[in-house]
């Protein structure tokens, strides 16, 4: 099959009910006038699919959510002459699929036995059982791995025949204790049904208050708690990202009939993620394995490009380890997730010296980028470490957090930044005119600049909807969902307007090619970027002194 190719035009980037509630909403949005010729691509956030958590990063099936969209929207998109970018999780896949659901059914007898991760077959020799029933790995097998998350990366799982087997679960996990039924402890067990109901008051009231089925008091009915706990452990449920065992050849059927069904959708680019955590040997890493994320990445895009699918494998890692060149190097596409940190240290120190250095390392090695500033997640900044100087990374994070941004450490550590969550309008300090200008760099950067929908109108910290969130819920500061109504009237702004002309201007300059010789050249606060082919030249000038752009066409 033809390998399909996306160029390097505008992307969208959004949830499905990003704006308005509905996938078709945002397809009514892009027919509007307003929004002929902004965008050539739309990368739709997993969500559009069956999931159940993590906003859509815990894939249940990738079928179309019923409640978010229609496979109808898909087509409209088509039509539009817009491309798809939509994502594909190797290491994990929801607890809620068939796959793991048929393993709670039918235990040792299911088929799907060995689709996920067996912590204990996986470690058998290389450390000692304990009575919880996982081995406890010895040190040296172990002292490489990076755990997401306090402890062991296991989940419990009972069995039809009673035992607990522990499976391998890096990120989230939840187990979730039904409430008792007084009849059917009638039913099973032949309780009188007034103890039934004193039982079923003291269990459902213990587990609205958290409490472990071994912690509860069953005081007087005693006697009984053997049979109560095993039935609350029988029928359990849970909710976690379950890791999938790359060994099994039927991950490696799930994983080509999961690209297919990305290419029946129209995709053109996959975007990979949490890739690097598949691969896992004993006493290796489990992130970024050497050589195992490699022969994965290898098997996929082997499988791939059958289908004329590019791959975007998406990964976090400092400049100083040169992962992302890693990937260059093998022919990847990368993300740019240097610019957002780069553009705003520009502004700090009114000098673009360091995003110079960059923009011309993608220029001279060929590195083929997507671009972006806000996006999903946060603005990285564990990516800049060995680009940026540590006490230029603590200011560009000082910054950010007086302007309002909430500073992510790594995975619990304090003091290991990962990145600073924010809108980018709200990190910029909710300055118009460094929005445009910080757009306007975006879109001369080399590589293809990726849009996020919030970015676009503007949009400024939600702390309602982080408190909505509650625990853990910081990502939401920068993930309002916008009415049609909100939209319409963001549309009147002079910032949302000019950033559509920008857009607008840089999909339609027939300079804008993937050919083009880009020459970027600093002059203490002055930077210039200019772009030429066989039809012109364009360039654009920005003072970071004074806060102004100009663009210039010949």
């Amino acid at each position: 099959m033809e390998e399909k190719k996306m160029g390097i035009g505008t992307l969208l980037n959004a949830y499905p009910d990003s704006v308005g509630g509905r996938l078709s909403d945002i397809v009514s949005l892009l027919k509007r006038e307003e929004f002929k010729d902004v965008f050539r691509s739309f990368y739709i956030l997993p969500s559009v699919f069956n999931t159940d958590l993590d906003r859509g990063f815990s894939l249940i099936s990738y079928d179309i959510s019923e409640t978010l969209a229609d496979p109808k929207d898909i087509d409209d998109l088509h039509e539009l002459n817009i491309d798809l970018l939509m994502d594909f999780i190797l290491n994990h896949i929801s607890v809620l699929s068939p796959q793991f659901q048929d393993i709670i059914r039918n235990g040792e007898d299911s088929k799907y036995r060995d689709f996920f991760i067996d912590w204990n077959r996986f470690w058998e020799g290389k450390g000692q059982m304990n009575e919880e029933g996982y081995i406890v790995t010895d040190q040296e097998y172990i002292k490489d791995m990076f755990f997401r998350k306090a402890g062991l990366p296991i989940l419990m799982v009972r069995f039809p025949d009673g035992r607990d087997v522990p499976y391998w679960n890096t990120f989230y996990q939840e187990v979730i204790y039904n409430p008792i039924d007084p009849l059917q402890l009638v039913r099973d067990h032949g309780m009188q049904y007034g103890t039934a109901v004193e039982i079923a008051k003291t269990v459902n009231k213990a587990l609205q208050e958290k409490k472990a089925p071994k912690d509860i008091d069953l005081g007087i009915y005693e006697k009984y708690g053997d049979l109560v706990r095993g039935d609350l452990e029988a029928k359990r449920s849970y909710l976690g990202q379950m890791d999938l065992n790359i060994k099994s050849p039927l991950v490696w059927d799930y994983y080509r009939e999961t690209l297919k069904r990305l290419s029946d959708y129209g995709v053109a680019i996959v975007r990979l993620d949490a890739f690097a955590y598949a691969p896992k040997e004993p006493g290796e890493r489990n992130f970024l394995n050497d050589p195992g994320t490699w022969d994965l990445l290898g098997k996929i895009d082997e499988i791939a490009s059958e289908y004329g699918l590019t791959l975007l494998p998406e990964i976090h890692a400092s400049y100083g380890e040169k992962t992302y060149k890693l990937l260059a190097d093998k022919g990847y596409m990368v993300y740019d997730f240097f610019l957002p940190g780069l553009l705003i240290d520009a502004f700090i120190r009114k000098n673009g010296v360091y995003l110079k250095a960059w923009a011309d390392e993608i220029v001279n090695d060929h590195i083929k980028t997507v671009n972006m500033l806000g996006c999903h997640d946060g603005i990285p900044l564990l990516d800049l470490k060995g680009l940026l100087p540590e006490e230029d990374i603590q200011t560009l994070i000082d910054t950010v957090v007086a302007r309002g941004g909430y500073v992510k450490d790594l995975h619990g550590a304090k003091n290991v930044y990962y990145q600073v969550n924010a809108t980018y309008y709200s990190a910029l300090g909710e300055d118009d005119q460094r929005m445009l200008m910080a757009r306007a760099i975006q879109l001369f950067m080399p590589g293809k600049p990726q849009i996020w929908y919030l970015d676009l109108f503007a949009g400024k910290n939600d702390y309602e909807a982080m408190a909505r969130a509650g625990v853990g819920g910081h990502k939401e500061i920068n993930r309002t969902n916008l009415s049609l109504e909100d939209v319409s009237a963001l549309l009147e702004k002079d910032v949302v307007k000019k950033q559509l002309e920008l857009l607008r201007f840089r999909n339609t300059c027939p300079v804008f090619t993937e050919d083009a010789d880009i020459a970027i050249d600093c002059d203490g606060p002055l930077m210039s970027i200019t772009w030429t082919n066989a039809h012109g030249e364009v360039s654009l000038t920005v003072d970071f002194d004074k806060e102004t752009y100009r663009i210039e066409t010949k």
